[in-house]
């Protein structure tokens, strides 16, 4: 892929992904306004976000690394009928894997409960709400893999439109549940959160029926059939099993970490989820839309043994993610409370929890840019076929971020008034402390954003040290623009916000009115130092 073709396919993406983010953040506005932030909604969040974790590992995980690389390969053979017959494969070994999956998870909703929110007490209301709306919401797993496997292949033959579209339909399925099915459950006496995991199961199938045409005008829409000994479906198992842990690290801690909350004060479930769901801006826009563009390219030049083109891609792909993720780490740390009290605090979501999702949005934040780098980093192996490498880097940053964890809890407990207060109250229980402390979330947050460093750090030596890249001219130079740029950022922010300092007794369009110029001022002065320092579109066309 040419470098205007390499930029010109990441904006598409990107332009698409920014969509689909914004009807995402209408969503989740929904969600704030009609249901706030308690244990009813907590219930939902670790309800949705198991199968959840299915999609994070088949569309930007897993499965994509393992399946992309392989596909790119009998494509670049040239014959049809041979990519025909592994399309056809995949999917209907992927399908029965699934459909067993689902079966299980369905049958065992209140064992899997327990295990992924042990603090939700097994008698609560809460816990039932939880285990009712997984068996709604887990086939949404099978469906969104199906969906991403169909991604996956577009991905390869350069269609990236529908894929980056396709969360739309999620975000629309879920925003007309909560506005027009809550009335009825609450008309049929049913708690009406639970519109919100059908929204969730509707959502899958749109998502599926939504990529089947374009696979169809492609020739390679699926007529499944058991592949377990074929060898393009074997080589494709071998890679994916280690890729299950290694590509979907961060997804893996936010899931403990969401285990963890589930002890603390009521509403910390939803706060860490929105704080999430605001650094998707910046990962979905750019970090999965770069990973998505360059697995490909990266596939296609090391298969072309062409270790040049290899090294300027994943160049061009680094100096673009700190480009976009130093400033949006800057943004999202110093207007955390701007952003959280704008977009959210209506109705039921009230100041308060602005303040408590604002501290676990500043703290995650801090990692950005490393969430942005793996983006990237983890497809220079898996382009390699090189599954192991990310695993030993994943193994540690999960390790890290429990270690993290308790140490930022321990310090917490030990080192605070208000710590050692909640531990005399109950008695000595770490657990039962915690659930009295407000803001313990933010060190769960703070824990993702540590183990993301240490994760990005990992792959960047183990890159370094199998010397399949090499560092291009000009980084140097690059860094110093970037740098002061963003010092000129942060001075921009600073003043307007000791002007704006208190949020809550705005109405909304005070408020939006505020954040756009908070926005476009730091926007503004980041580019347009940029620009003054040299650095023009056409230098990140890529190579």
């Amino acid at each position: 892929m040419s470098g205007n073709r390499l930029l010109r396919s990441t904006a598409v993406f990107s332009s698409m992904t920014f969509i689909s983010r914004v009807s995402g953040l209408v969503r989740d506005q929904v969600y704030a306004a009609v249901f706030g932030a308690g244990p009813a909604m907590d219930a939902f969040v670790v309800a949705f976000r198991i199968p959840n974790f299915m999609r994070r590992l088949s569309a930007e995980g897993s499965f994509s690394m393992a399946f992309v690389p392989v596909l790119a390969e009998y494509k670049a053979k040239g014959d049809q009928a041979a990519i025909k017959a592994l399309v056809d494969r995949v999917a209907g070994t992927l399908t029965a894997f699934l459909l067993v999956l689902t079966a299980v998870a369905v049958l065992a909703a209140p064992w899997v409960m327990r295990v992924f929110a042990p603090g939700f007490s097994a008698d609560s209301e809460q816990a039932r709400l939880a285990t009712e709306m997984l068996r709604i919401t887990f086939p949404y797993a099978l469906f969104i893999s199906l969906a991403s496997m169909a991604g996956g292949i577009l991905n390869t033959y350069q269609r990236f439109a529908v894929p980056a579209l396709s969360p739309v339909l999620m975000n629309l399925s879920m925003i007309a549940a909560a506005v027009g099915l809550v009335p009825l459950m609450e008309g049929w006496g049913y708690e009406p959160v639970y519109a919100l995991a059908w929204g969730v199961f509707a959502a899958g199938i749109l998502q599926l029926a939504f990529h089947l045409p374009s696979l169809s005008r492609l020739g390679l829409l699926p007529r499944p059939r058991w592949g377990g000994s074929d060898p393009g479906v074997r080589k494709i198992m071998k890679l994916m099993v280690p890729t299950l842990f290694g590509a979907s690290v961060a997804q893996v801690n936010l899931l403990i970490n969401t285990m963890m909350a589930s002890f603390l004060i009521g509403g910390s479930v939803t706060w860490l989820y929105y704080s999430d769901r605001l650094l998707e801006f910046p990962l979905g826009m750019f970090g999965v839309a770069i990973g998505t563009v360059i697995l490909p390219h990266l596939s296609s030049r090391h298969a072309a043994t062409d270790p040049q083109g290899y090294s300027k891609g994943l160049d061009w792909g680094f100096r673009l993610c700190l480009l976009i993720g130093i400033p949006s780490c800057i943004g999202l740390i110093m207007c955390a409370e701007p952003l959280i009290a704008t977009l959210f605090q209506y109705r039921r979501f009230g100041a308060e929890d602005t303040r408590m999702t604002s501290l676990s949005v500043m703290a995650q934040s801090i990692a950005v840019p490393a969430f942005l780098l793996v983006k990237v980093l983890a497809p220079a192996f898996y382009s390699r076929q090189d599954t192991r490498t990310p695993v030993k880097a994943a193994v540690v940053s999960v390790i890290a971020n429990l270690l993290f964890t308790l140490l930022l809890f321990a310090g917490l407990l030990a080192f605070t008034d208000a710590g050692r207060a909640a531990l005399t109250l109950t008695g000595g229980r770490w657990f039962a402390a915690l659930e009295h402390l407000p803001g313990a979330h933010a060190l769960l947050a703070l824990a993702i954003a540590l183990a993301g460093w240490l994760n990005a750090l990992q792959l960047w030596w183990y890159l370094r040290r199998e010397s399949v890249y090499a560092i291009q001219p000009g980084w140097g130079r690059f860094l110093r623009q970037v740098g002061l740029a963003s010092v000129a950022m942060i001075a921009v922010l600073a003043v307007l916000l000791t002007q704006w300092h208190d949020w809550t007794p705005w109405a909304w369009w005070q408020r939006a009115l505020r954040l756009a110029a908070l926005v476009g001022a730091g926007g503004a002065v980041y580019a347009g130092l940029l620009l003054a320092q040299g650095i023009r579109p056409r230098d990140l066309r890529g190579h």
